[in-house]
């Protein structure tokens, strides 16, 4: 993955600002203008947005934002591994503004708990062989061993999350650490989260628009480009990616948007899942929300308008 935050050397930001909502919910919009009016630089916090190559299928800005086209599409990025680069371009800022749907990475930008590092070389391999020639429940077993907490919560069958529990434990860390400060009010910086709620028949007629407007912009073209070339495993997971290269227009929209409106309810748990979050009505203009969330950091002294 491209490093291009590197070169710049902290400068201790004294407060964050994020922006928190479910896809479609028009936060792109909001960043945007609270860009312009406070100074701020952008910071995604989605999953998806971080490969290259897919602008339309990500819904990514068009306007500079950090982390946002960075990651070839053969690479693999962990969480722990986009938290890094989160923090490095927070470091980098003057007014961070970061702002995601994806909640594990939203999380991990403000957090102050670093998550564990991607697993040695060779032994996501070696695990991933242990459970094939263990079996499932054998592979569960011996993780019980190393670590009982981290197998209460993993099913024997999810392979994928047994093997990152073995991971973890082979290098001492857990799955389930005593105390999950992800999940905390904890920040590493003084932090002022900001949440978009709309009401879910908005929420669903705009994420059906939106599908539309990618097919319009070319996101068949974009994604099947993509597909034909070699992807990662989390690369492959990019929502519309599969269906925009594989199925007939017609139905990939259909797919993709009943996809998204899944997506967009998930979501709306995480927000619930979130502490310290200030929630602001969605369903209104972009402008209108900005002037809110600015309105709300003057008073908490956390930013300062231009």
């Amino acid at each position: 993955m491209s490093s291009r935050m590197a070169s710049k050397s902290p400068r201790g930001p004294k407060s964050v600002l994020g922006l928190f909502g479910p896809t479609a919910s028009g936060k792109t919009a909001v960043a945007g203008i609270l860009r312009e009016r406070l100074g701020a630089e952008v910071i995604s916090a989605d999953s998806a947005a971080l490969y290259e190559g897919l602008p339309v299928i990500t819904a990514a800005p068009d306007y500079p934002a950090l982390l946002v086209g960075v990651a070839p599409l053969e690479d693999d990025v962990s969480v722990g591994e986009y938290q890094r680069l989160a923090h490095a371009a927070i470091d980098q800022c003057d007014v961070p503004l970061v702002v995601g749907g994806t909640g594990l990475y939203f999380r991990a930008a403000l957090s102050g708990f670093e998550l564990p590092p991607p697993a040695a070389p060779g032994r996501r391999d070696f695990w991933q062989a242990e459970y094939d020639r263990l079996g499932a429940d054998m592979a569960h077993a011996a993780l019980a061993e190393r670590d009982a907490a981290a197998a209460r919560r993993v099913h024997p069958n999810d392979r994928k999350r047994v093997v990152r529990a073995l991971e973890l434990a082979d290098a001492g860390h857990s799955l389930a650490p005593e105390h999950d400060r992800l999940w905390t009010q904890d920040t590493r910086l003084p932090t002022t989260i900001v949440a978009l709620e709309l009401p879910l028949e908005e929420l669903d007629a705009r994420i059906d628009a939106r599908t539309r407007a990618m097919a319009e912009a070319g996101a068949v073209e974009e994604a099947r480009a993509a597909w034909a070339l070699p992807l990662s495993d989390t690369a492959r997971k990019v929502m519309g990616l599969e269906q925009f290269a594989t199925l007939p227009e017609d139905e990939a929209i259909e797919a993709v948007a009943q996809a998204t409106r899944r997506l967009a309810r998930y979501q709306r748990k995480w927000l619930r899942k979130m502490p310290g979050v200030v929630r602001l009505d969605g369903n209104r203009s972009a402008a209108e929300v900005a002037d809110e969330i600015i309105a709300l950091g003057r008073e908490r002294e956390h930013l300062s308008g231009h």
